[in-house]
């Protein structure tokens, strides 16, 4: 609940809004319950040929004589108490007999005045004609309805923009923290697990923030409204109307604690969803190659049959709180039927000796008295659904916030610190590393880059290079020890300000599902088209790009799959070299690439890393050629030698 709060304070930031929204509902409610209190003077006076008007000042009439008469009543009991010498229990029968007529003669006076304030009123606006009031009636009841409906659009409207708008801040949220994770955290919620909470977590959140600054207020306030005018009627017949409203409750309480289990389930049938999906489109490939087909389609049936499942209880969950919402309403119309009906027919006031009304109730009385009820009854039944879009908001927020104030390990140092370009040296001083706090990947490491100097990290697969690579780039810290960028520890600077200073190309080239042009000018966002052509000349990927019939305007498609995969690290290549950084990171860089290109391409290279430091993770011979110096990595420990020196091994 903590968390939906949260969410809710959020969305009260937008409080102009919300509060329209507020008045626009208040204005529901009382057209909702304005609407049935008008039928009153239909059944009550001008369907029996009298006019508001006389029956307004016969009603305060008679309320001022039964007012005279039960005060005149009172005085006689009053005086025979004084003269009389009457035992306990008739003092106390006649002393509760006097306090009833005191009560009698407030509500007249009540009634005689209300009567007395209404008298010009209805004198102003309302004919005396009967059939004329009639048509007045109706025709405030149709346009009252459309007023109704304007003012429930327009709370509904102003809510959903709320709503909208906080979930579009929560996506945004989430993608901001997907970005910001260091890799560890990132990869333990995976692409599934972020892509299930921008899509249907901030849903189910704006589910609940609608159903609170909604259907929460609209129809509770309508409740009140009927209530309230069925009090007005008579308050112990609406108090009795409402016995069953503890057990309702009860049953409320217990509906919402199923829904909120039944929709963590689906949160997490979710995920399952989205990483299976994910996992076998992503890798199509290896899937056909090794005919998986089957086994994958299966996998989907599963997740899917459990969801399907799990949804199957949350929709029976949220079809039983209609009928149980449906007994309070309908229990309440049962009991103002039978009590009302007894009453009315019998002329009484008093039901199994407990008082109902002061005065015995008239046929129209007592069908006002039912609208008034029905009219409850129907908000009643909606309000089930909006504890229903409650709970799920509730669930919702549990599961995204916690996500939101997950910290990323890469913290930013409030004051960071600034360095000159270009840099002068990279420092390892006794680095370890360990992914799960079992394993050491890095082994006490201790290695100085000056600029401008070419490194060749070799060593076995699994023996801790790329590791090296990422603490040296800062998508992980160290478990122990200090990387150091001319003696400033990492992180005493700007994480933009650090990657600013580095190009990468990895072996698995990631492209957008964009034009050419867009992903090499996502090296640097502000070259010129002349600037991209030169680094993709630079490249050696100009010549192919010039084959294509649009040209830099080519759609790679999804992961570059349009382009063989030497031609997806040619353009890498070119958009690391747009980028011009004083750092540059190949990661198996030319391993996809033809062995002309990758001629070509190391001379472009040749060219390219003069006056920068360039770190390479490469086998091939031709690659460590363009090494000064070699860093060797094996089970977490590095040993650094001239180039010439293991040339000579």
């Amino acid at each position: 609940m903590t968390y939906f709060l949260r969410a809710l304070r959020e969305a009260a930031k937008s409080w102009p809004l919300l509060m329209a929204a507020l008045l626009c509902s208040a204005g529901v409610a009382a057209l909702w319950g304005a609407n049935i209190a008008a039928l009153f003077p239909i059944i009550e006076v001008t369907l029996k040929g009298d006019s508001l008007q006389s029956w307004n000042e016969r009603r305060v009439e008679e309320a001022r004589g039964r007012a005279t008469r039960a005060r005149d009543k009172a005085a006689d009991l009053e005086r025979q108490l004084d003269t009389g010498s009457p035992s306990d229990k008739e003092l106390a029968a006649t002393r509760s007999r006097i306090d009833a007529l005191r009560l009698a003669v407030q509500g007249d006076e009540a009634i005689a005045y209300s009567g007395e304030r209404l008298a010009p009123w209805l004198d102003r606006l309302l004919p005396t004609d009967p059939f004329q009031t009639v048509l007045v009636v109706v025709a405030f009841v149709v346009i009252s309805t459309f007023a109704k409906h304007v003012l429930l659009m327009g709370s509904t409207m102003l809510v959903s923009w709320v709503a909208m708008s906080i979930t579009r801040n929560i996506r945004i949220k989430v993608f901001d923290k997907a970005l910001a994770l260091d890799r560890a955290q990132f990869m333990r919620h995976g692409s599934a697990g972020f892509m299930a909470q921008v899509t249907g977590t901030s849903e189910m959140l704006a589910s609940g923030i609608t159903s609170v600054y909604g259907g929460a207020i609209t129809e509770p306030l309508k409740i009140i409204a009927c209530l309230g005018c069925a009090m007005m009627v008579s308050w112990r017949l609406t108090l009795a109307c409402l016995m069953l409203a503890p057990l309702v409750g009860f049953l409320m309480v217990w509906l919402n604690r199923r829904i909120r289990n039944i929709s963590k389930n689906i949160l997490a049938r979710s995920r399952g969803f989205h990483h299976v999906l994910l996992e076998a489109l992503n890798n199509v490939l290896t899937v056909q190659a090794y005919t998986m087909e089957d086994f994958e389609r299966e996998r989907f049936r599963t997740c899917t049959g459990d969801m399907m499942r799990t949804g199957m209880w949350h929709a029976f969950y949220f079809a039983l709180a209609n009928p149980i919402t449906e007994i309070l309403g309908m229990g309440m119309v049962a009991t103002s039927i039978a009590v009302g009906a007894w009453l009315v027919i019998n002329q009484q006031t008093q039901m199994f000796g407990i008082t109902m009304t002061d005065q015995p109730m008239t046929v129209p009385g007592i069908m006002i008295f039912f609208g008034f009820l029905i009219g409850a009854s129907d908000p009643v039944r909606k309000l089930s659904g909006v504890i229903t879009g409650l709970n799920v908001g509730m669930v919702g927020a549990q599961t995204l916030y916690p996500l939101l104030d997950t910290p990323s390990k890469l913290s930013e140092t409030p004051h960071p610190r600034c360095l000159p370009s270009p840099h002068q040296e990279i420092r390892l001083e006794n680095v370890s590393f360990s992914y799960d706090g079992i394993d050491t990947v890095l082994k006490d490491v201790n290695l100085s880059i000056a600029f401008g100097e070419r490194v060749a990290i070799v060593g076995p697969n699994g023996g801790g290079k790329s590791t090296l690579v990422n603490v040296i780039c800062r998508f992980y810290d160290p478990t122990k020890g200090r990387v150091l960028l001319d003696g400033v520890p990492l992180t005493d600077l700007a994480l933009h300000d650090l990657r600013r200073r580095i190009a990468m190309v990895t072996q698995q080239t990631e492209l957008f599902n964009e034009s050419i042009h867009y992903n090499i000018r996502y090296g640097r966002w502000d070259a010129t088209d002349e600037e991209i052509e030169e680094a993709a000349r630079q490249a050696h990927a100009h010549e192919f790009i010039a084959d294509f019939p649009d040209g830099y305007r080519t759609m790679v498609g999804p992961n570059g799959f349009r382009l063989s995969g030497g031609q997806r690290q040619r353009i890498s290549l070119a958009r690391a070299f747009l980028r011009n950084a004083e750092i540059l990171v190949l990661d198996e860089a030319t391993s996809q690439i033809d062995v002309e290109s990758e001629r070509l391409i190391h001379q472009a290279l040749a060219a390219y890393v003069e006056n920068r430091t360039v770190i390479m993770i490469t086998h091939r011979a031709s690659t460590l050629a363009l090494a000064d110096a070699i860093v060797e990595v094996e089970h977490g420990r590095v040993q650094k030698r001239p180039a010439r020196q293991h040339q000579a091994a």
